[in-house]
């Protein structure tokens, strides 16, 4: 009989091959004996060695999980207490529409490429409506629950963005040490073409202010703030009048109202470029202005019932804006305006649009748009003073007298 090697003390034959067991610790705190098994010797010995050398740096899982199961514990571990809250609402809504309904079941550490592919190929093919169940959710069925598929298939950002989700699972469960390598990330997936955006010209983003300033708009104010400080809906609808200085003439931007899980939540921007003061040229300090004459008077017609929440923009009776219903609202002052309709985001393209039209450098310009990166605004670097921030500010401003 051939002489056992070093480490081999727990290896016996097995059935048509052999096997070799480790003492570990759960992650419960349980101490339990793991078995594993090999045709060759070899085979088990790398096995035992990698066991328990995991065995001895901490908690050993005694059975490998699922996708699903891998993924809400990655959730809840690492997603939730590490991003935003948009974020993570994101990520499981990837994981619930289109991942787990095809891989969620499969055991992680026997996930291959040619599942991923697969997978990816299906998601082209399938009618997401029919999938998510979306026309029989609805009161009045109009297409698929009627047998009239709408073949609403997932578009190219959308499978692009689930293989991210997968692979950024995947390499969380690397680091855990459940799998060797990361399926998804051996699959190519092409990156998606930019979508290209419609935006505005200077003289289509003053006939839209003209218009939402002639039929008094009790969101004029709020438009102002959009387009000539080029911020985005959620930094609108979360500013409060504390965060406005109307005499100094600044205005900080630093939090952000965002419907999370149903529930309207304000919190902090991302970036700490965001906290920096914008200087107010003289058309936002105007219409703040008129906006607060308008808040007086919601505030006495709604009397005892006027919520008091301290933000800029708010319904009837002061309670803070749905982004759905703000979103709703400038599509109708759109149309009577008469100018192309764009997204409620295009506007931040219209303010970066109208700064180049103005010749204003490129750094003021990442200022103003308080991007993290030079890159995002212009691959151009150099400093620029708060003095030449406000400058293009006025001249921004005076665009739309």
């Amino acid at each position: 009989m051939a002489k056992r090697g070093n480490g081999e003390g727990s290896i016996y034959p097995y059935r048509n091959g052999f096997a070799a067991h480790v003492w570990i610790t759960t992650p419960e705190g349980r101490r339990v004996r793991r078995v594993v098994y090999g045709k060759t010797r070899e085979i088990v010995r790398e096995k035992f060695l990698a066991l328990h050398e995991q065995a001895r740096r901490g908690p050993v899982a005694t059975r490998t999980p699922t996708l699903r199961e891998f993924a809400e514990g990655w959730l809840r571990d690492v997603v939730k207490p590490n991003l935003a809250p948009t974020t993570s609402s994101n990520y499981a809504l990837f994981l619930r529409h289109y991942i787990e309904p095809d891989l969620g079941t499969k055991r992680i550490d026997r996930l291959s490429v040619r599942d991923v592919r697969t997978w990816l190929n299906a998601l082209k093919e399938r009618c997401q409506c029919c999938a998510q169940g979306k026309d029989a959710a609805r009161e009045k069925p109009r297409c698929c629950a009627i047998g009239k598929c709408c073949e609403q298939r997932a578009s190219e950002w959308t499978r692009h963005q689930a293989w991210t989700v997968l692979r950024s699972i995947l390499s969380e469960a690397m680091r855990d040490e459940l799998v060797a390598r990361n399926v998804a990330a051996l699959v190519k997936v092409p990156l998606p073409r930019p979508r290209k955006r419609k935006y505005w010209t200077v003289e289509e983003a003053r006939q839209f202010l003209e218009s939402a300033k002639s039929n008094d708009d009790p969101l004029f104010a709020g438009y102002v703030l959009m387009l000539v400080l080029g911020l985005r809906r959620g930094e609108l609808l979360g500013l409060k009048w504390e965060d406005l200085d109307v005499k100094a003439g600044e205005a900080r931007i630093g939090w952000q109202l965002q419907r999370i899980d149903g529930e309207l939540v304000r919190r902090q921007t991302k970036t700490h470029s965001s906290d920096a003061p914008l200087p107010l040229p003289d058309i936002c300090v105007q219409a703040l202005k008129d906006r607060r004459l308008t808040e007086n008077k919601l505030r006495l017609a709604a009397g005892e019932a006027w919520a008091g929440t301290g933000l800029m923009l708010t319904t009837r009776l002061g309670d803070p804006l749905d982004p759905r219903n703000f979103q709703r609202a400038f599509r109708s002052s759109v149309r009577r305006a008469g100018v192309p309709i764009i997204p409620v985001h295009s506007t931040r393209r219209t303010c970066a649009s109208l700064l180049v039209a103005l010749d204003v450098h490129p750094r003021v310009a990442m200022a103003i748009l308080r991007h993290s990166k030079i890159a995002v605004t212009m691959d151009i670097y150099s400093q620029v003073s708060a003095a030449s921030t406000r400058e293009a500010l006025k001249r921004l401003g005076e665009a739309f007298q």
